[in-house]
């Protein structure tokens, strides 16, 4: 189970990459990618048709990034998303965060096999601050339900 720990930890630097940016807005990856911007987050896209998104240059694959890019979040078509968690493994990523309905199981046992702290099942919007909008409704149903992820202290 994923703990909120893991979750801030990931979110922390505020620095990550993106496969699966779009530049359509009408795309989960055009949404998640001007969103996290808007919040001031240092986003490099990965998209192998785009030379940029949004005025940020773009790498075409995982092997492009720069070296202290450390934390990679997958929003591909779940038939792409093993091949970009393969190319993770390679590229040394330190955490990984497949969003909802890109995961396949596959890539999430790839991940873990490879020892790579795994966030899946969740939407990053719920989780990127500030929350507003619908992902801060959700965010509060999921909070009201007990079904938000548990901030872990050790003893």
């Amino acid at each position: 189970m994923v703990t909120l720990n893991e979750i801030q930890k990931f979110l922390e630097p505020r620095k990550m990459a993106i496969a699966g940016a779009s530049r359509n807005m009408k795309k989960f990856g055009g949404v998640v990618f001007k969103e996290l911007k808007e919040k001031g987050f240092e986003l490099y896209p990965i998209n192998p048709n785009a030379v940029e998104i949004q005025g940020v240059k773009c790498c075409k694959s995982v092997e492009e990034l720069p070296s202290d890019v450390e934390n990679l979040l997958i929003i591909t078509s779940s038939e792409e998303t093993i091949s970009v968690a393969r190319a993770a493994i390679g590229k040394g990523i330190k955490m990984v965060w497949i969003q909802q309905k890109s995961e396949t199981p596959e890539a999430v046992k790839t991940i873990v096999d490879a020892g790579i702290p795994l966030i899946h099942n969740k939407c990053i919007l719920m989780f990127a601050s500030p929350v507003k909008g619908v992902h801060g409704f959700h965010r509060f149903l999921t909070k009201t339900f007990g079904a938000y992820p548990k901030l872990v202290v050790a003893n």
